[in-house]
């Protein structure tokens, strides 16, 4: 077999072109700081896309894995394990939840959950209770059943035809969201922030309202907190500061640190229609991923982390508003803790990507959430130097393309 330099060309070479990364290859990374092949070195607001919540090779997340991997890998759900059984109850001690489901990913997450939603239905109210509503702009995942209930068509487009019994409205309009639902809906399932949907949060009242018309029409309320989940909002779960609790929950991202991982939360009143047989996962729940997960909640479930993230907010804020003085490039800044999304203004709608590729040549990864919102989504404890120096690499990033503009 022919050995072939591995670098970005050979991504081209032997991948699927569903992708395309930066031509930079990143190889190792330590704290909020990554080093490509080269040895350039990148400050990292990306995260992972939500995922690196610890920062890259936390010592005691590498500890646990080191750990576990010289004890059990994988068995199979014939059996359990204990990495499993804690992490289970771990998140059922702190959440509302009673019971858990692992899996890989979030898509399998929600999959799991959009499949108990309509199961619980049939079982409690008959197999005409089995609509469910979502919400504009609103992402779930890549499976076909999560693209169809993610309200993107352009996720959809070619797929076709998509399960049926899915409705869209408009996020954050309880009035639409009146208009659609019924009997017949057996679940509402929204994002308390939309991510990938361009960083929009739900407002209060409104999540307040869905709660209400999901318990009128005994439709079941599941929130998707694969991105908002597990430290990013400053709360363990962005619904405890909602207030609003949902009747399923799917979290994966920063639930293992860097490490796959998903899981669907829910309570002992829905939990009995997953009986034996009902769904599954090969994967799912092995010793490894929860042995790391279980970590990653214990040191982020504090108040040295949770309690430091509405400041390192601040100073993301407080930089991106000296950058927009000066160049007037966003409309607006928005999300909630550490999930920040920066609307680029009209000018540069559609343009996203620019500013993604200068801030990589500038030495800064982060992240766009459609082609106008520029998306930050870094490790929880970043520290502050850090986030001044990535904002000073973003904001020659910016200069860079406004005068590429205008020549």
């Amino acid at each position: 077999m022919s050995k072939q330099p591995v670098n970005r060309a050979l991504f081209d070479d032997v991948m699927v072109p569903n992708y395309n990364p930066q031509q930079m290859v990143p190889v190792r990374g330590r704290g909020s700081r990554v080093w490509d092949q080269e040895d350039n070195e990148y400050i990292d607001f990306a995260g992972g896309i939500a995922v690196n919540a610890l920062g890259h090779v936390h010592p005691e997340l590498v500890a646990t894995l080191k750990e576990q991997a010289d004890k059990l890998w994988h068995l199979s759900n014939t059996f359990t394990n204990e990495p499993a059984l804690r992490l289970a109850n771990l998140l059922k001690e702190t959440t509302f939840a009673d019971k858990i489901f692992f899996c890989n990913s979030g898509a399998e997450a929600n999959e799991a959950a959009f499949k108990l939603a309509r199961k619980y239905a049939y079982d409690n109210f008959g197999p005409e209770k089995h609509e469910i509503i979502a919400f504009y702009q609103g992402f779930h995942g890549r499976t076909l059943f999560t693209v169809s209930v993610g309200g993107q068509a352009k996720y959809r487009e070619g797929f076709e035809p998509a399960p049926g019994g899915i409705t869209h409205v408009p996020f954050n309009d309880l009035e639409a969201l009146k208009a659609a639902i019924s009997d017949k809906t057996c679940a509402v399932v929204m994002e308390p922030i939309q991510g990938e949907g361009g960083v929009i949060p739900a407002d209060p009242e409104f999540a307040k309202g869905v709660r209400e018309l999901c318990d009128q029409h005994n439709a079941l309320l599941v929130f998707d907190e694969i991105q908002t989940g597990v430290g990013r909002t400053g709360h363990l779960y962005a619904y405890m500061g909602l207030g609003v609790t949902p009747d399923i929950l799917t979290s994966a991202k920063a639930l293992g640190g860097g490490f796959p991982i998903g899981a669907m939360l829910t309570t002992d009143r829905v939990a009995p229609s997953f009986g034996f047989g009902t769904h599954g996962s090969t994967y799912g729940g092995n010793p490894l991923a929860c042995a790391v997960a279980e970590k990653a909640v214990e040191l982020i479930n504090t108040p040295e982390v949770l309690g430091q993230v509405a400041g390192k907010r601040a100073v993301f804020v407080e930089e991106l508003d000296k950058i927009n003085a000066k160049h007037s490039i966003f409309t607006e800044v928005r999300g909630d803790g550490l999930l920040i999304g920066a609307e680029l203004t009209e000018q540069w709608h559609g343009q996203g990507a620019k500013f993604l590729a200068a801030a990589r040549e500038e030495g800064l990864m982060i992240l766009v959430a459609g082609p106008n919102v520029l998306r930050m989504a870094p490790s929880l404890i970043i520290p502050d130097e850090d986030i001044r120096d990535g904002m000073a690499l973003l904001d020659k990033a910016v200069e860079k393309v406004i005068n590429s503009q205008a020549n």
